[in-house]
């Protein structure tokens, strides 16, 4: 679906409860973990949905409200009143190729720069793009770059925090240009540590080489480490695949997939099967 076909009418009020950088000071990715009290009781969400954040304009071609999508990494500290939701979002900004000029992302930054107290207007929760399994035995392999870690961020709290454990392998394989730009996996924020100690949980990380010269995160090379593991859940009919993350992460999957399988072939006659058995799932943007 395209941002314009969404239902915005379901509008609700929230507000700020906290907003923390959980990249370090002096680095160039702003990666910022954001908790907002929903003013609604009512207010529910399901873990894999997401959440519309509305943006005040006016903006280009008098569109008076900008939207944008952010996956819902979770729920906060519960305030006693209101349900809190967090996110994780990446202050944005892109070059123009023509002029050459710098244009900030305009929904990463409007929430990058709201303070505690601020309020902002949301709209959904839209879709489940990502489904848990009913079966606690269900091995979860999850791969996401960047920000694509927050609906895993919230799968991971929900399976062992609130449905105390599971009994299935779950794997984690995130991956960023450099260490400290590894949300919720860097010595700024380690929230994903908690759940190192459960016996079904690993998480596995992918950087870049040579980050300073652009050279793609070496997702590849931490598939390949467990190249055994990987090729045996991925024939394994109790195992559902999530991939999360910028348009980039399908051609470094596959690559990384392809060699693992054996062929381009066969990856995707394995990976065709999975999708036509809801067991493989993609958020990709």
């Amino acid at each position: 679906m395209r941002l314009n076909d969404y239902d915005t009418t379901n509008k609700m009020s929230a507000s700020v409860v906290s907003s923390t950088r959980i990249t370090p000071e002096d680095s160039k990715t702003e990666l910022r973990h954001i908790d907002l009290a929903v003013d609604s009781i009512d207010f529910s969400y399901e873990v894999g949905q997401s959440i519309g954040v509305l943006v005040p304009g006016p903006h280009e071609f008098g569109v008076k409200e900008y939207m944008r999508l952010y996956s819902i990494a979770g729920s906060g500290e519960d305030d006693g009143i209101n349900p809190v939701i967090s996110l994780c979002v990446k202050r944005c900004f892109y070059i123009d190729d023509f002029n050459g000029e710098r244009y900030e992302g305009k929904a990463s930054n409007y929430l990058c720069d709201l303070k505690e107290g601020d309020e902002v207007t949301l709209v959904g929760p839209y879709n489940l793009a990502f489904t848990l399994p009913k079966e606690k035995d269900a091995n979860l392999l999850m791969i996401g770059l960047g920000t694509g870690i927050a609906p895993f961020r919230a799968f991971i709290k929900h399976i062992y925090n609130e449905l105390g454990g599971w009994e299935g392998d779950v794997r984690l394989y995130h991956g960023a240009m450099r260490g400290i730009e590894l949300a919720y996996m860097n010595d700024q924020n380690a929230d994903l540590e908690y759940y190192y100690d459960q016996e079904t949980f690993k998480a596995f990380q992918a950087l870049s080489p040579r980050a300073h010269f652009d050279v793609p995160v070496d997702l590849e090379g931490a598939i390949a480490q467990n190249a055994d593991e990987v090729w045996t859940m991925l024939q394994d009919p109790k195992t559902y695949v999530y991939v999360a993350g910028l348009k980039q992460i399908r051609e470094l999957l596959d690559g990384a997939l392809v060699k693992i399988v054996g062929s381009p072939e066969a990856y995707e006659q394995q990976r065709a099967k999975m999708i036509d058995e809801g067991r493989w799932a993609e958020l990709i943007y």
